[in-house]
């Protein structure tokens, strides 16, 4: 975590410094004697993950500093006043050291502190691949597969076989492997164009070829229909989609 240290005492900041240096969770950025400097240092200063705040400080004490924030990166104050720890944690505070500091003190406060950063952009992840992995057009869908997003025509989909936590995807070029359940991989799908046939199957459905009772025949492969969702299959014959 990129971090800035925010204290008007010299031997504060050295202190500082040296246990950031100890910590291998931490790369020190700046380090600033007041709120002024530590404003210009967060505009010079890309992705700041998180703050080393004192709390008493001349011109803007480290309380009024943070709220002034309208995106502040985590913060942990760094003081020799106990008073101002319940208004510190109204702020959001990772967590509030008192001076002296000790070392397993502040690798416990770290730890917080990266616990929270992992949280959130664990969370970001999650945001983006969702985006890249949904259907942005009725055409085609991005998966997760050999550690890149593999882009997949929707017209090139035979079908999708489940295999535990893995699917293959079967298309007219081959086929695709990716880490994730059937289901989740069949809400992507356009419901109009693909029907879950078994436990383990979903077709496209003007892929078919021929059905029998309990069989679909589909690229040369005979699948099987389970007997959950025979009737849903069978309803599909008789509005004639295939």
């Amino acid at each position: 975590m990129r971090c800035i240290i925010i204290d008007d005492e010299p031997l504060a900041q050295e202190v500082l410094k040296t246990l950031i240096e100890l910590n291998q969770n931490l790369s020190l950025v700046a380090t600033c004697g007041n709120a002024l400097e530590a404003y210009q240092a967060l505009q010079q200063e890309a992705n700041i993950d998180l703050l080393f705040l004192d709390i008493q400080m001349p011109q803007l004490t480290g309380i009024d500093f943070l709220k002034s924030l309208k995106k502040p990166p985590l913060a942990i104050f760094t003081t020799a006043y106990p008073q101002y720890a319940a208004e510190s944690y109204d702020l959001n505070a990772v967590d509030y050291l008192l001076k002296p500091i000790s070392l397993d003190r502040f690798n416990a406060a770290v730890l917080k502190a990266k616990a929270q950063y992992d949280a959130v952009n664990a969370t970001s992840l999650e945001k983006v691949t969702a985006y890249n992995t949904s259907a942005p057009a009725e055409d085609f869908i991005f998966v997760k597969a050999d550690k890149k997003l593999v882009k997949i025509n929707f017209d090139d989909i035979l079908f999708v076989e489940g295999l535990k936590d893995y699917v293959i995807i079967r298309t007219t070029q081959g086929r695709v492997i990716t880490l994730q359940t059937m289901k989740s991989l069949e809400e992507k799908l356009p419901q109009d164009r693909f029907k879950r046939i078994h436990r383990s199957y979903i077709v496209a459905i003007l892929k078919i070829d021929a059905i029998d009772g309990s069989t679909v025949e589909l690229a040369k492969q005979i699948l099987p229909i389970g007997k959950n969702y025979r009737d849903d299959i069978l309803e599909v014959i008789s509005k004639n989609k295939i």
